[in-house]
């Protein structure tokens, strides 16, 4: 009887247990059903005290985490290590995460980064008579601190550059970029200081972009060179353009020698339907002005890229102009054409005709240039080998062969 009793009285307490449980699991809104019938395991005393450090050990983590805001210096390297880069218009930079600086949340900046950049090639060049002669080139030897204000409301640049090949004194070329820019009005971006103008496609784009070594001859000599002055570029789907008033001086030679304007449209007709169709753009411009005397430029474009392929054509005639190497009242013109193919990601192969007539008041003096090259795209436009061969065809000098090797590094 007594252990009837003993049985009744376990049987009754485990029902009064069972019913205590359920009732507090009746007022939970919600329990995923992998917990209310997750399996008991018992667990052995050194194995209670493996979990207990694991958990103090991540709770630490967290900690430290939320303390920190930010990924490691160690996680940052090994991003860098990581790093993979699909487009290849735009520069990147390796060390961006490393040196870029992250605001308070007060501030009115939101960041800023501190970069680094590098363009430079090795070539030997084999003139017809049998002559060889090697060279070094630094195309760009760049500082630049770069800030951003909050809701990409604004944004400036500090860059001098250092050129190891140039015939100016070291104050003319110290300053490269020195601009603040507001991006306030939607689709629009004016930037005022010192830059380079938008003087035909290839003539106003940045050095770590270019296809080539080199750019081509209309664009080294129409255009390339910054310049003191105001802009206000505008950027929709189906069109983008530029529009600025510059100072007609050049490396700070002189205090306000001329105005000059510079004005480039872009249609972008397969803008909505890049995938099926493509991209393709056509433009064209104009740059006006005066420095000693009345100059004139007009040039037109078209690109195209289409998965691995692309192609470009861009002319320009001169009636005098004012570029890289200084104001020329001589009427010239030019064009280039180059296309391309990515073999793989990272692995790309051009070719390009490059002419070019200095004066078109002279027969017989145009200048051909054929290249090949090869891009091996390591990180992207960060880090970048270069490989061209060019067939230089003179009409009134001798003929010559150039082989160069490049490398591009963008920290």
């Amino acid at each position: 009887m007594r252990i009837f009793l003993r049985s009744l009285l376990v049987i009754t307490l485990l029902f009064l247990q069972i019913s205590s449980v359920t009732a507090k699991e009746s007022n939970i809104e919600h329990v995923d059903s992998n917990e209310l019938f997750e399996e008991v395991v018992l667990s052995t005393p050194q194995e209670e005290l493996a979990e207990a450090d694991n958990k103090n050990n991540v709770q630490a983590v967290s900690a430290q985490e939320y303390t920190i805001g930010e990924p490691s210096l160690r996680d940052k390297l090994k991003n860098v290590y990581n790093l993979e880069v699909d487009a290849y218009d735009r520069p990147e930079y390796l060390f961006r995460e490393v040196l870029t600086h992250n605001c308070k949340e007060e501030s009115k900046m939101d960041n800023w980064h501190v970069w680094g950049a590098y363009n430079a090639y090795t070539s030997m060049n084999l003139s017809s008579d049998g002559g060889v002669q090697g060279e070094y080139v630094s195309n760009a030897l760049n500082l630049g601190f770069d800030g951003f204000l909050k809701n990409n409301n604004g944004d400036f640049r500090v860059m001098v550059g250092f050129p190891i090949n140039s015939r100016r004194n070291y104050v003319q070329t110290l300053f490269s970029d020195v601009y603040i820019a507001s991006n306030k009005i939607p689709h629009h971006r004016i930037q005022i200081g010192h830059f380079r103008p938008q003087i035909g496609m290839e003539g106003g784009s940045s050095a770590y972009t270019l296809a080539f070594l080199g750019r081509s001859q209309i664009a080294r000599n129409f255009g390339t060179a910054r310049r003191l002055g105001a802009r206000i570029k505008g950027d929709y789907s189906y069109l983008d353009y530029d529009f600025g008033v510059y100072s007609s001086d050049i490396f700070f030679q002189e205090f306000f020698p001329g105005a000059e304007f510079v004005g480039w449209m872009n249609v972008k007709p397969f803008a909505k339907k890049k995938d099926k169709y493509g991209n393709l753009k056509i433009g064209g411009g104009i740059d006006g002005g005066h420095r000693d005397d009345n100059f004139f430029v007009t040039g037109a474009y078209i690109g195209y890229e289409y998965k691995k392929f692309s192609a470009e054509f861009e002319w320009a005639h001169a009636s005098g102009y004012n570029g890289y190497y200084g104001h020329s009242r001589k009427h010239a013109s030019g064009f280039y054409t180059t296309i391309g193919y990515m073999l793989t990601k990272k692995l790309q192969i051009l070719a390009c005709y490059d002419q070019f007539d200095p004066d078109r008041n002279i027969a017989g003096n145009n200048k051909r240039e054929y290249t090949l090259g090869l891009n091996y795209f390591i990180k992207g436009q960060a880090l970048r080998v270069i490989l061209n061969y060019a067939f230089c065809q003179n009409d009134n000098a001798k003929d010559s062969h150039r082989i160069m090797l490049g490398t591009q590094i963008l920290i």
